[in-house]
């Protein structure tokens, strides 16, 4: 399905997202708040949209996704601006090739949903993350004001479809991603999964009234 939607991808989200993405992107980079040096893991990172930043902040990123038609765009996007410090990886979000501990900091931005076993990707973050490390997830929630949450619930279910046929090469995908948000934990459903998967000092803030929730947290 990603490979199918790999060209026309960033576009789309800017579309669908009303140029929200570019937002969430920068308070992900700040949230992570990376070092130069640093060694970063970007999981599910589809073209590196959200990767591209971290790298330019110096740190060392991975963008690591299942979809080689995605990586396939990303690397196009990385040739044109010869961008330094990102590496484009192949890899399952539940068996990652990575060793215990080795990164300084992780991130997954709206591709926890798209994971089979969210708990064991959840599990498989904390394995590669060095103890103190950080982890950063960025993810479609519940907006907590019952007004716009109505307005967003409708939004889902009839003009982001809509919308989807117009800019998308896909949009049987986009009525995926309808499905899959309506069917997501809210934030302290999202918390709870967290604890559980063994992180800690876990915190979340509301991005775009909830619709979006950063969430945070340390590996002990």
């Amino acid at each position: 399905m990603f490979d199918a939607v790999a060209d026309r991808y960033d576009i789309t989200n800017g579309v669908l997202s009303l140029g929200q993405d570019r937002r969430w992107r920068r308070a992900v980079t700040e949230a992570l708040d990376v070092r130069p040096g640093e060694r970063v893991l970007d999981l599910a990172a589809g073209t590196g949209a959200s990767s591209r930043p971290l790298a330019d902040a110096g740190a060392r990123t991975v963008a690591c996704d299942f979809s080689l038609g995605m990586l396939r765009v990303g690397l196009r996007v990385v040739a044109d601006g010869a961008q330094r410090d990102l590496a484009f990886v192949a890899g399952d979000a539940l068996r990652l090739p990575y060793a215990d501990a080795g990164f300084d900091a992780v991130t997954i931005s709206f591709g926890l949903r798209n994971v089979v076993d969210p708990a064991a990707g959840l599990a498989e973050l904390l394995r590669v993350t060095r103890p103190g490390g950080r982890l950063v997830i960025c993810e479609f929630s519940q907006p907590s004001w019952p007004p716009w949450r109505t307005v967003y619930s409708g939004y889902l279910l009839r003009a982001l479809p809509l919308m989807a046929r117009w800019v998308s090469s896909d949009p049987s995908a986009y009525r995926y991603l309808a499905d899959s948000i309506r069917a997501w934990p809210d934030q302290a459903g999202m918390s709870r999964r967290l604890r559980a998967a063994g992180w800690d000092r876990v915190a979340y803030r509301n991005l775009a009234g909830g619709i979006v929730a950063l969430h945070r947290a340390r590996r002990p």
